[in-house]
């Protein structure tokens, strides 16, 4: 009991110290105050990151683990058609006009005797195709035209901002109408998507440029131009893949909006041409032929369209929670 006391009294000794002359301030010693526990550090703890959080709150989010089941049913769709039905989507015969459904077709046929089932699946191919290329064409052409913008500024900055409202100026679904009718004798999937990104590119160069004016002003750009990294360097290297969140979840949430644009222009008689399966063409035919008789015709590529869309269109919402720096995370 002595010794302890002993130590005890060495220990309150040892944190004694003076701060004025004839003045003592005493220090409780560290076992008898909480700091030990406060400013212990778990060096076990891995160091996390903007992406592990966000992947982490997503898969806690309901809203994507079902969309994200969607879109991979979607893309096996989309990739394997023929494993979903043996009929040829080309293939129509007359006397199986508007029949109902039966054991040869589960969603009947349409006006022209096709089998609706297999154009339902066959179409899924054509409108997401359509859907991912040009989200992909539109965020590789907005982020370049938007990082350069932000990243260099002055006259540069100016010349590509005017471009940038000029293009903002022009309604997309019109623009779209007025391009393909002038090259109206040749259509093609490539000739959509190139016109989707020739109007689309100017929403993800907008949040590109934003992002990229933030970025460029945090320490990592400085430390690395001090280390002797040239300007393209930072901004290929450092800049634009810090800036990504934003443009991600534009792009994510635009994608369902291409399947739509596409499906509209073929609904137009615009779009693709007649001998492609797709979605807008068959919502075009059964709303010409077989509304007011047969509207089930209509409800399938319809109901199609508005699921896929629909699924990204979560997933697009489920990112952006995620990626917030203001949403909750808990």
């Amino acid at each position: 009991m002595e010794n302890n006391l002993e130590k005890n009294l060495a220990v309150n000794a040892s944190v004694k110290y003076e701060t004025l002359p004839g003045q003592e301030h005493y220090v409780a010693p560290l076992s008898e105050t909480p700091l030990k526990e406060v400013d212990s550090v778990d060096e076990s703890a891995p160091a996390t990151s903007m992406w592990a959080d966000a992947w982490r709150t997503l898969r806690r989010n309901p809203l994507f683990i079902i969309s994200s089941i969607v879109i991979a049913i979607i893309f096996v769709i989309a990739l394997f058609p023929s494993a979903f039905t043996k009929a040829d989507p080309n293939k129509c015969l007359t006397e199986l006009a508007l029949d109902p459904a039966s054991g040869s077709s589960i969603f009947g046929f349409n006006s022209q005797g096709c089998d609706t089932y297999a154009r339902v699946i066959y179409g899924t191919r054509t409108s997401v195709s359509v859907g991912l290329l040009a989200t992909i064409l539109v965020v590789i052409v907005g982020s370049l035209i938007g990082a350069l913008a932000g990243f260099f500024g002055g006259w540069i900055d100016a010349v590509l901002s005017r471009i940038t409202d000029i293009f903002l100026a022009l309604p997309m679904l019109l623009g779209a109408i007025v391009i393909l009718q002038m090259f109206r004798t040749s259509k093609s999937i490539w000739k959509i998507v190139l016109v989707m990104v020739l109007f689309g590119w100017v929403g993800v160069a907008r949040i590109a440029r934003s992002a990229v004016m933030e970025s460029k002003n945090l320490e990592f750009n400085t430390a690395s131009t001090a280390l002797g990294s040239t300007p393209i360097r930072n901004l290929f290297r450092h800049i634009i893949p810090n800036s990504l969140a934003p443009i991600i979840v534009v792009g994510t949430t635009s994608l369902g909006s291409y399947i739509v644009l596409e499906a509209t222009l073929s609904f137009l008689g615009i779009g693709l041409p007649t001998t492609t399966v797709s979605w807008g063409g068959d919502i075009s035919d059964a709303a010409h032929d077989a509304l007011s008789t047969n509207p089930e015709v209509l409800l399938y590529p319809s109901a199609a369209l508005a699921i896929t869309v629909l699924a990204f269109i979560m997933m697009g919402d489920a990112v952006k929670d995620a990626l917030d720096p203001k949403s909750c995370k808990a």
